[in-house]
């Protein structure tokens, strides 16, 4: 392995990533890690389909595949003929190095199938069944699982290919754009209440207080949500109630429109998911609500933040009902009390 290093100047580098967006951009830091240790690699990553909107703020990519999951005799033609030429392509590559992310079978078929000369599995964790096994002939085994979830992937790479430090997360500004809806805006503050996870969400009422609560102290408030039709229904209904200070994104921003919004915004104030990871990314000043997500793992990356966390109660449950209106103001305030670049 360490020969196989010293001969690829520039390796050609496979990681396959087959998970949710927040996923995806937490891959970055060790994209750009990669890309300042060897410049003149070859970045390759597969991620789910409708994933690779978040990557393309990440310029240490050279090529994107997306990958679509077949189900049974219900996938077309078109699909299969897809997912056939991905497969094509990998293997046409002669990757140096491929890195399976995923922990599933679905990575692990697409990292196989690649043909890689180093082919690496992390084990500390998951199982990987025998037959698995013989296809990889590296086995990362450093635990992860007290780790922030940057960490897994940036040390399951570094085991094999030394890297530097871990960087942030990557949207670069070169790669934002500024919606017309805030061109005239000055000062405001986004909120994202919305996530497809049910034990994540916030009840509508605490953010019909919150808004009321910091009306007379934010000039404006962007309500920000993705293109799911529930999603743009409460924020439009909660943009309708708090009033005419307060603009839904009604779910037609870009990641690079939202990126370019963050990069402007006063704070962001939201839940766990992909949005929250691309404040980060930003560099955006974060309020983040948290009740059964595990903090370590999954808190805003090198940035300035605060985490408000669910109290205990109800059989020792962290119910995002137990998160109060006045803790998430006061987390407001004193993270913007904060000098800049102070991390929690």
């Amino acid at each position: 392995m360490e020969a196989l290093q010293h001969r690829c100047g520039s390796p050609k580098i496979l990681l396959v990533k087959l998970k949710q967006i927040g996923d995806a951009l937490i891959l970055t830091p060790t994209i750009r890690a990669i890309r300042n240790r060897y410049p003149e690699a070859f970045v390759c990553v597969v991620v789910r389909s409708g994933v690779e909107g978040i990557l393309q703020g990440c310029s240490g990519i050279d090529q994107i595949i997306t990958s679509s999951p077949i189900k049974g005799n219900t996938s077309k033609a078109s699909l299969i003929w897809s997912e056939i030429k991905n497969l094509l392509f990998l293997r046409s590559q002669n990757f140096d190095y491929a890195f399976e992310l995923t922990d599933g079978d679905r990575g692990r078929f697409y990292t196989m199938i690649s043909g890689a000369k180093i082919k690496s599995v992390n084990t500390s964790f998951y199982q990987v069944g025998l037959w698995w096994k013989m296809w990889f002939n590296s086995r990362t085994k450093k635990p992860w699982n007290r780790s922030h979830r940057v960490e897994k992937d940036y040390f399951a790479i570094s085991e094999v290919l030394p890297l530097g430090e871990i960087p942030s997360l990557q949207f670069e500004e070169k790669y934002c754009s500024i919606p017309s809806e805030i061109k005239g805006m000055d000062e405001f503050v986004v909120f994202h209440p919305c996530t497809r996870w049910r034990r994540k969400r916030w009840p509508k009422e605490r953010w019909i207080s919150l808004g009321q609560k910091l009306a007379g102290k934010v000039r404006n408030i962007v309500i920000s949500c993705g293109p799911d039709e529930k999603e743009r229904k409460f924020s439009s209904e909660l943009a309708e109630d708090l009033g005419a200070s307060f603009i839904s994104t009604d779910g037609r921003w870009s990641w690079a429109d939202m990126a370019g919004a963050l990069r402007k915004a006063t704070a962001y104030i939201g839940v766990d998911t992909a949005a929250m990871h691309l404040a980060a990314a930003c560099g955006c000043p974060i309020v983040a609500l948290f009740g059964e997500s595990i903090d370590y793992q999954w808190k805003p990356w090198n940035c300035p933040h605060i985490i408000v966390f669910a109290e205990t109660h109800e059989g020792n449950t962290k119910s995002m009902k137990n998160i109060s209106t006045e803790n998430v103001v006061s987390a407001y305030h004193k993270l913007l009390e904060r000098k800049p670049g102070l991390l929690t």
